[in-house]
């Protein structure tokens, strides 16, 4: 859920709001806390992060109704940047 929040963050701008950002914030940190607690998890982040982006992709197009083509077919983040809790996609 985490990269569909950050694509509809970034493409549907006119909706952002504290409440959104909140969301981000907190899905980081579940995040942060399952991998804090599940240490062994680490060295499938980049794969689940393909899935992750697969069906983020899937939730933006059908919440923002916004054509297919307009999200990336790859991710345009990388994982850094999807766990870092100052990063919002302009």
């Amino acid at each position: 859920m985490l990269v569909g929040h950050l694509l509809k963050w970034q493409y549907q701008s006119v909706n952002r709001s504290n409440s959104w950002r909140a969301t981000l914030r907190e899905q980081r940190r579940r995040i942060h806390k399952l991998l804090t607690d599940n240490p062994s998890l680490q060295p499938y982040v980049l794969e689940a992060m393909a899935e992750a982006y697969e069906i983020g992709r899937d939730l933006a197009i059908q919440e923002t109704n916004l054509p297919d083509e307009t999200f990336p077919e790859e991710c345009p983040y990388d994982w850094e940047q999807a766990i870092d809790f100052d990063f919002l996609p302009a």
